[in-house]
Formats: structure tokens, sequence, C-alpha cells
């Protein structure tokens, strides 16, 4: 039997695991975790500039590959730093483990030089925690935590190490346990048949069907089922923010984002549905808009791997508690043995209003915004993005009206490809989480979609980019004010800008981008936008800092009226349903 110290021991077990990657910062309570990092080769450690974007780069590094991110912090301020991180995963479920360095065990509760209660002060945003009082305990705590986090409904685990646990002078017996089963953790994996059989004869008599889509289809790995059921029955597919590229945004099928600022056809379908099939989303109120209100004609299937989202928000009619990749098999294979399908006419007078409703206020039909200006419209350098990386990059961003135009005009057609904030919409994860990305896909095309005032949040991660060599190329759509709250300051508080404007106070983005030793690019012609793009992504081994000046003055619409309907939405400044 090998006989490790508990910090020899965390990093074997982390090798056992198959961790590749660990983004960290070190510290006083976890150096003797990074000294034996350093007495190895297998398992390569990032140095992030503020742990932060150690937990971002992680979180994006696992939506990316569906692997479990791995954060080391110190204890203290270490610690609290990665806690918005760990709540941005844990909103939008991302497998992730945090491994904290925590003040010796005896110093615990003294108010010690850098010492923070960590177990605690993570517990409502973790999916688990673990404080380790005994070395020979690290073996068995880091399988259970990789199990916990990416298991079920995946989310973060924060393993809590004293520094004295870690002491290279005390050796115990190692051992990394091949499996880990927890009495009181047993996730459910298959969905109930009785139920599945109900669901598809609900779907055999729908008029008016509509297939919604959440995360759970990206982070399920069901994309490619829900594609072949939609296109098996030829029903029509909306997509949440964080489940885009679930479904191939280029399929006709496909109505668009839902949701606060979800298309008119995607939201006006949802509102007349008489079926929902809705398979790993969670009814969030970005969604519903009033949830007593919410599609009042519909009954509702609910798939999903966490029982405590079917019915919290919306009742479901037929609750299925499962993985949606086993459930959505199942449900395929009863196609397979039915002879039973909708009613054709009944689903092409439904197509045929479906039709009619994208070519009145789709925003993929034409043009929704002004077209005809001298300036900038942050629709057409999503558009150009989309066009110069031929729809193929890996699309990150920050929280604002970039990243809803990001959303809707990117055209995603792949799973993990677009790596957002959803649920917590934290400013300052796009750089991070695009560095975790590329990290991940050396040689794939990452783009970072943000704004002059969410770069600012992480931008000393440009050094990180600068020393590990990530040619991630960021986006900046420059508005010059902090721009969805202006949005609703002009349709809320008539114009008031309290604390949404710069007053001329912004850095130079390009000087920003050379002083780490980075390229940066200026447009503020819009007939130059097209070749600086083309000039960005052509430089495949370089940081790219596109700092572009768009309106001002542009809304992102649709955008949901509360507290309405679904279908209540502003369509433009001037015109709403």
């Amino acid at each position: 039997m090998e006989m490790l110290s508990g910090g020899d021991m965390l990093i074997r077990a982390l090798q056992d695991e198959g961790v590749e990657h660990i983004f960290g910062y070190p510290g006083g309570s976890a150096l003797h975790i990074y000294d034996a990092i350093f007495r190895q080769d297998k398992i390569k450690h990032i140095l992030v500039r503020h742990e932060q974007a150690a937990t971002h780069a992680a979180d994006g590094y696992a939506r990316a590959t569906g692997k479990v991110g791995t954060v080391l912090v110190t204890s203290g301020p270490g610690a609290t730093n990665a806690i918005t991180g760990i709540a941005t995963a844990y909103m939008d479920s991302i497998p992730m483990v945090v491994i904290s360095g925590q003040v010796p065990s005896e110093k615990i509760g003294e108010d010690a030089f850098q010492e923070t209660d960590m177990v605690g002060v993570s517990r409502p945003i973790v999916k688990h925690s673990f404080l380790v009082k005994d070395a020979a305990d690290i073996p068995a705590t880091i399988k259970k935590a990789y199990y916990i986090a990416s298991t079920g409904r995946p989310g973060p685990v924060v393993v809590d190490l004293p520094k004295d646990v870690t002491n290279p002078a005390d050796k115990f017996e190692y051992s990394y346990p091949k499996k880990i089963k927890l009495r009181s953790y047993t996730p459910i994996e298959k969905g109930h048949s009785g139920q599945i059989r109900k669901a598809v004869q609900l779907l055999m008599t729908a008029r008016r069907p509509v297939i919604y889509a959440g995360g759970g289809v990206v982070l399920g790995n069901a994309s490619e089922l829900v594609t072949k059921f939609a296109r098996e029955l030829n029903f029509p597919v909306t997509t949440t923010l964080m489940g885009l590229g679930g479904f191939p945004a280029s399929d006709q099928r496909w109505l668009g984002m839902l949701g606060m600022h979800g298309t008119f056809e995607a939201n006006t379908a949802m509102h007349h549905a008489d079926v929902i099939l809705a398979v790993g989303a969670r009814f969030d109120d970005r969604v519903t808009n009033t949830p007593n209100k919410f599609c009042p004609q519909a009954k509702i299937i609910h798939i999903d791997i966490d029982p405590a989202s079917i019915s919290k928000t919306v009742s479901a009619d037929i609750p299925i508690v499962g993985s949606v990749s086993s459930v959505m098999k199942d449900m395929l294979a009863l196609l397979g043995e039915i002879k039973e399908r909708p009613d054709t006419k009944m689903l092409g007078d439904w197509w045929q209003q479906i039709t009619d409703w994208r070519e009145r206020h789709g925003i993929y039909t034409k043009p929704r915004y002004n077209t005809a200006g001298e300036k900038i419209m942050p629709q057409d350098v999503i558009k150009t993005l989309h066009e110069v990386t031929q729809g193929d990059a890996f699309v990150t961003s920050d929280v604002g009206q970039h990243q809803m135009f990001a959303a809707q005009y990117y055209g995603f057609d792949k799973p993990r490809r677009w790596i957002n904030s959803g649920g917590l919409g934290t400013m300052g994860f796009g750089l991070p989480a695009a560095m975790g990305v590329q990290m991940a896909h050396r040689d794939a095309i990452v783009a970072c979609v943000t704004g002059e005032g969410s770069i600012q949040m992480c931008i000393q991660e440009l050094s990180a980019c600068t020393q590990y060599h990530l040619p991630v190329k960021i986006i900046c759509l420059n508005n010059q004010a902090l721009g969805m709250v202006k949005q609703w300051q002009d349709m809320q508080y008539s114009g008031r800008y309290s604390e949404s404007l710069y007053e001329d106070s912004l850095p130079d983005f390009v000087k920003l981008a050379e002083a780490y030793g980075h390229v940066g690019i200026r447009v503020t012609k819009k007939e130059d936008l097209k070749a600086k793009m083309e000039e960005c992504f052509a430089m495949k081994d370089r940081v790219v800092f596109m700092d572009i000046y768009v309106d001002p003055t542009e809304h992102v619409y649709p955008m949901q009226i509360a507290p309405g309907t679904m279908r209540d939405m502003w369509l433009s400044k001037t015109e709403r349903t």
C-alpha cells in the first residue's frame, strides 16, 4: 500500500478521477497542495488573476465539455472570492468541484488569519459540501464530490481542507475507491414507463403542440434525441436561453428562443398551445412572465431529473422524473411501436398559424431594427460574427443587452456552443469562461461577446490569456453605458439614467489590450465591420479585442410586458402586441 501525505493524496485522487485541468490561485492555507501540484506533471494548473475567474473558467470548461470543472483556492478571501462563481454554476446546474484551503483544524472558530467558514458561507449555493477532518478520508471524499457534482441534477460541490490535513510530514495509506454509493443520494435515471406512455398518448391527440426545451437537454446530452423526436412528429420547438443549441437553429421547426426576450412566434405559440412537452426546463420567471397566466389552454408534460423542479412554479399534468436522455429514448421507442400520429390537418393549420406569426413580427423573416442609419447596430455585429465564424464558434457572453443580441442572432446549431450565465446573470463571466472553453478545445474558435461594462469585471484575465496562450476573441459591443439598465430606465423611469452612464471615463480598450500583449481593433464605421471582423478571426493565434461602437440608443426587442401573459410583448419602442 502506497503511503502519501494529505496534499499528495488529493492530487493523486484528482489524477485517478481523470482531472486534467485545475483553475486556481495559491495562498497560505493551500500551499501544501500547491507543492504537491509542482511535484507531478499529469494535471495542468491554470493560474488566474482572481478567484472569481477561476470558478468561471472551470464553469466554461464544464459547459463546453460535459466534464466536471475543478477549482483550487486558499482560505478566507480566496474562498469568498469564489462564491459568485459557485452561485453562477449552482443556478445553471453546472458540475464543479471547488477545493478550498482552510486554516489548521485547531484554529477553526478562533477568527484566525484568513479564516472563513467556507462550508457555512457556501451552503445555500452548493449541491453538497465537505469539511475534511482526517487526511485518510481525502480519496473517498474526492470520489464522492465528483460523483455528486456530475450525477442527477449537476451542481457545484465544495471540499474544504484544513492545512494540517494536507501536511507533507504526515503519511497515510492511499487507495482510491473504484465506485461510490451514498445511501442518502440515489438520483433517479429512468422515467416511469406508465407516465411516459401517458405523455406519448397525450402528444398524439395534440392540435397545437410545442416542445419547450431547456438547459437540461444540453446538460443531459439529449439534443439529438429531442431533435429526432421533433422531426418525427413535425412539432415546433422553442428553446430557453440555456437550451440554445439543444435544437438546431437552422431547422424550420425552431421557433427561436422563448421568454422575456424571446421571439414573437415562440411566445405566442406557447400561449396558444394545447399540449406542451417541457424537456429539462424549469419554468423560470424569465420564461413564464406571470405564472398564473402561463399558457392557460395547455396540458403540460414535464420531464426533469430533479423532482423538486417539477410543479415548482407551474403545475405539470404529466410529471416524469428521470434523465432527459433516458426518457426521450423511451418516448422514441414508443413512437416506433404505436401507429397513432397527431391529426395531419390540425397540425398543418397550426403550422400555418405559426408561419403567419413569423411573417408578421418574427425577427428572422426581416430586420426589425433600423438598417438605414450610419451607426453600427448590435444585431448586425452578431450576424457578422456568425457569418465570419460560419456559425461554428464557441460563444461565451457576459450579461446584458449584448447577451440577448447574441442569444437572438447567432443561431446555434450544436449543443455546448453557447456559454452564458443564465440563472444568476453574472457580469464578468464571459472572458474567464472563454478561457476555460479554449483550454478544453485548443484549436476551436472561441468568441466572448461582451459589453464595455461587463468586460471590466474580470479584465485582468487578459494576463492569464497571455501566460497560457489562449487566443480568445473579444467582441465588445460598446454602447458607452450599462445597456440593459439604461433600457429599463428608458422604458420605466422616463429616461432618468441613474448611475448607468460612464461620463467619458472608459479606458482605451485597444491600448489596454496591447498593454497585455494582445491585439486591439477599434470599429466605429458600419462599412468597416465585416472587414475588421475577418481581420480579427484571421489572427488564429492571438487574443484580439474588438472594441465596436454600436448605437447607444438601441433596445433589445421583443420584450415581455409584466405582469402579463407570454404573448404580451413590446415589439419595438412604439409597437406592442
